[in-house]
Order: C-alpha cells, then structure tokens, then sequence
C-alpha cells in the first residue's frame, strides 16, 4: 500500500484496512498534537485512492472487514470523493462490515443532515472524535478549535443520521491548574455527547510541540501520575452515558481498564482506587507510546 508520513490509527482498527485518502490534518493547531506537524495538508488525488483500494482488494479482498479512511480528519472530504471511495470499498470488499474515520466537530457541522445520512447508508457508519476536553478554558489553551456546545451539536447530528461515535478524551490537558474542572466538565460532556464508545488517553508531552514551550516557560503543568489517575477517576464517577463501551487501553495510559458506563461504574472506580493504593500495577514507562 502507498502511504505517506505515519500513519496512525485507533486501536480498535488494529485490524481495519487503513486508506490514506487525505494527507495530514486540515486544522493541525492543537498544541499538543505532534502527529501531522511534519505533512502538509494534501486531499489525495481521488484516482489514486481508488487505486489503493483496487490494489488492496487483490490483496486482502476476502479478509477485509474494516475499513479506516485516514488521516487526521478525512471527513473534510467532499461528497462526491466520499461516494465514490464508499462505492469502490463496497464493491472491492466483499466482507466489510463498516468504514470509520476521525472527525472534527467542525466536519461533522460544515455537513449537512442529509450529507451525514447519505454517507452513513453508503457505509461510514462511525465517527472518532477527541474533544479531549468539556472544559471550555482548556480547549481555547489546547486551541482545539471547537466549545463542548459544538461538540455536543456534532455528537447529535451524527447520531441522528444513525453513525456510531467513538470519543475521546485526554487526561492531563487542563494540567495541574485545571485539573479538577477538566475532569468534571470533560464527563459532563461525555454525558451529552452520549457515544457508543468512550475512552480515556493520556496526555505526553512532546518536545516541540506549543505544549512543550509552554511547559519549558512554566505556562503549563503536566500533572503528576497520582493527579493523572484521580482525573480519571472523576471523569469515571461523573459520566453518564446511556450505554457506552469504556476503555483505556491506548498505549499512551498507565492503567488499561474497560467496562461500559454507567453498569461497570463501580467496579472501574475499585480499580482505580487500587492503582491509586498501589494495589493495582501500572503499566510501566517503557511500555507507553503514542
């Protein structure tokens, strides 16, 4: 497969074909994100993606189940580029059972109702999203780009052209000042987002990043991992989704738990009350990553 720079993905599309249909990410400001700084922002030539699918289709036709349309936000994509890569996956991939991609709130909105139901019934039946935050003090520092209304509007317009979301957020973003507001607003708009999946990441600060200045400057404060696990602690004990998938096995968290929220509530606070004991094992620094 053609690809250019990283490629990142989900870990939940550990198995999914991954298609590069845009290259790097259109907004490219958060702070804290060092995954597309080296890309420029390109939309792939719509005959090449099609290509590339033609060309997995020779290799992986029968076993693709999962297709992940990358990279940082490729559903800035217009619609007929969109019709055409749903149509060429439907008909190259005899066993797909779904595409995803990552979505801004901003590209969820700059769609229109009928655009979202229209791709969700060619197949785009899931969206990550990572406010990272419901703190609107911190999304404005993180320069995410979006307030948690918006991505709150986004969650519901997506949700009512019938696709899935997958959201996420980030512990440590508002650091160590804002810590305990994070948390809270963060579960708070986890409850009005109300995905089918949730998770947890943690925040690494990477060097070079505005983040990183700003850490270097005594601007912001990572917290602690005792604070890092009472955030997540909050967030747990706060949210209320209807019914979401919970998990934070993203290879960048120190504790790997999972669950749904709200029925796993107790048992995910137990577990984290025992990691904050010691009780419970850490993952150790070696073994975390982006």
């Amino acid at each position: 497969m053609r690809y250019e720079g990283s490629i990142y993905r989900p870990p939940s599309e550990a198995d999914a074909y991954i298609l590069q249909a845009t290259i790097g990410c259109s907004w490219n400001k958060c702070t804290y994100c060092d995954m597309y700084r080296d890309k420029k922002f390109v939309v792939r030539a719509l005959d090449e993606v099609l290509a590339d699918i033609a060309l997995a289709g020779k290799t992986y036709g029968a076993n693709t189940k999962k297709v992940f349309v990358a990279d940082g936000d490729s559903l800035i994509l217009d619609m007929p580029s969109w019709r055409a890569i749903l149509a060429a996956c439907k008909n190259t991939f005899p066993s797909l059972r779904r595409v995803s991609c990552y979505a801004m709130a901003s590209n969820i909105l700059e769609k229109s109702e009928a655009e979202l139901r229209e791709l969700c019934g060619l197949g785009l039946t899931q969206l990550y999203i990572g406010p990272e935050s419901g703190d609107d003090q911190t999304l404005k520092r993180i320069a995410k780009g979006s307030t948690a209304a918006e991505h709150v509007e986004a969650a519901q317009r997506a949700h009512a052209a019938g696709m899935k979301t997958s959201v996420i957020f980030l512990l440590g973003a508002g650091g160590v000042e804002r810590s305990e507001q994070h948390a809270r607003a963060s579960a708070e708009l986890a409850t009005a987002m109300n995905p089918r999946f949730l998770s947890a990441l943690t925040l690494t600060v990477v060097p070079g990043t505005p983040i990183a200045r700003a850490e270097e400057k005594g601007l912001f404060t990572m917290p602690d991992i005792p604070t890092a696990l009472r955030e997540l602690r909050t967030f747990v004990a706060y949210a209320n989704p209807s019914d979401a998938i919970f998990r934070t096995n993203h290879a960048s968290n120190r504790l790997a738990i999972a669950g749904r929220l709200p029925r796993d509530r107790g048992d995910i606070v137990a577990a984290i009350d025992g990691a904050l004991k010691g009780e419970v094992p850490l993952r150790p620094e070696w073994l975390r990553g982006l």
